[in-house]
């Protein structure tokens, strides 16, 4: 007996049905595109009455299912796709099957489970991140639907993974798109006490999983990081908006001289130095605490020179009318930064800015280099680690830039 095509499924009874506008793009929703906007979705009463987070099945202008997807009238994705098949049911049966998947790849390339395990989209599960630390998983349900089944996604989630506590982070701009509130909170087990060890590119870093930032540690930048490590063996290395030490401290375990950490939280530059502490590297660990654009006028005016300058900022083009005004924040650090690198050295400079894509953010710090009378030679081009991966029919999910110059 064969399956029958996923046009013939019906959907579980009950469900709500929503369907696209005549002049939706329904083909790319079909090839992969898994959201569907405002403006190409029948909103009428019924479905404008749908509570955020609902599940229902969508189907194109001419009534032929499409999938099940996640509904919110109130966010400008109104429709997330959760799954192709039209009689799928999204319990936690559902979600174990998803989160088995994520697992088994990450599994296939770290040998200890500190990793993000869900990257949203691009692991089947919409507006969903998960970060693992050990025994600990931190949960960003980022859109409605998520928020309404947490009780079937956290326990599939200590089911499939063993983790014993599991704490959900509600900070970042993209739930209140989705008009959620900010309130983080322990969904199960006990939160660590203390911020957890975790070893990545031969150095230790201290993740607060309550109270740092996002949720803990950026994963994202560990291959960024690797590639600077092997370029900092004897070298000076400034770290700017360095966070918990992300590129200073892996690399002291490269081999610098010395490394000076910038950034705005005394509180991430205190697990920095307990972490280049741990590692037995307190000597060649400095931090300078305030903020990054006054501290890089500060080095130069004092004639500081390094041979490896990382600056790693917060997304300063968050969404598409921050652009104009983040492309300038991106040009400005660049110029402040290329007075500081040493002959022949290294300017790496960071973007995990969805609405900056490669090119304008590459032509914009080249402006900036060129501003301060620098020349340079771009020698490697770095994204997320293989842990966010991307889903290739969204670019959003392909956020992260790393560029390294030779001045």
């Amino acid at each position: 007996m064969t399956t029958p095509h996923s046009d013939e499924q019906s959907a579980p009874p009950g469900m709500p049905v929503v369907r696209l506008r005549p002049k939706a793009n329904a083909r790319a929703i079909r090839h992969g595109f898994p959201w569907v906007y405002t403006n190409e979705l029948v909103t009428d009463r019924r479905t404008k009455k749908l509570q955020p987070g609902t599940v229902a099945l969508l189907e194109d202008d001419a009534r032929r299912p499409m999938g099940i997807v996640a509904v919110n009238p109130l966010s400008r994705i109104i429709c997330r796709m959760l799954d192709r098949a039209s009689d799928a049911i999204i319990d936690e049966t559902w979600f174990a099957r998803r989160l088995e998947k994520a697992q088994a790849l990450r599994a296939r390339m770290f040998d200890a489970p500190f990793y993000r395990l869900v990257h949203a989209e691009a692991d089947g599960l919409p507006g969903v991140i998960i970060d693992r630390f050990g025994d600990t998983c931190v949960l960003q349900p980022n859109a409605a639907w998520a928020e309404t089944l947490l009780e079937p996604l956290v326990a599939a989630l200590m089911s499939v993974t063993g983790c014993t506590c599991v704490i959900k982070n509600a900070a970042g701009r993209t739930r209140s798109l989705e008009g959620l509130d900010d309130q983080s909170d322990l969904l199960a087990g006990t939160a660590p006490e203390t911020a957890v060890n975790v070893r990545m590119n031969g150095a230790i870093y201290l993740a607060d999983l309550t109270g740092g930032q996002k949720t803990g540690l950026f994963y994202d930048q560990r291959p960024n990081q690797a590639f600077a490590a092997g370029l900092s063996s004897g070298a000076r290395v400034l770290d700017v908006f360095s966070h918990v030490g992300g590129f200073s401290l892996a690399a002291l375990a490269g081999g610098a001289q010395s490394a000076l950490a910038v950034d705005a939280s005394a509180a991430a530059l205190a697990l920095a130095t307990e972490g280049a502490d741990r590692m037995g590297a307190s000597d060649r660990f400095t931090t300078r605490q305030g903020d990054a654009f006054e501290m890089l006028s500060a080095l130069a005016e004092e004639g500081a020179q390094f041979d490896v300058v990382i600056c790693d900022p917060p997304a300063f083009a968050p969404s598409k009318p921050a652009l104009d005004a983040g492309l300038r924040a991106y040009e400005r650090i660049a110029r402040l930064a290329a007075p500081l690198v040493a002959e022949n050295g290294i300017l790496g400079l960071c973007s995990c800015s969805h609405a900056a894509d490669l090119a304008a953010f590459r032509a914009a710090s080249v402006r900036g280099m060129g501003r301060a009378g620098r020349a340079p030679r771009l020698i490697h081009t770095g994204f997320a680690g293989p842990d966010h991966p991307q889903l290739p029919q969204l670019a959003e999910s392909g956020y992260l830039k790393s560029l390294f110059f030779a001045l």
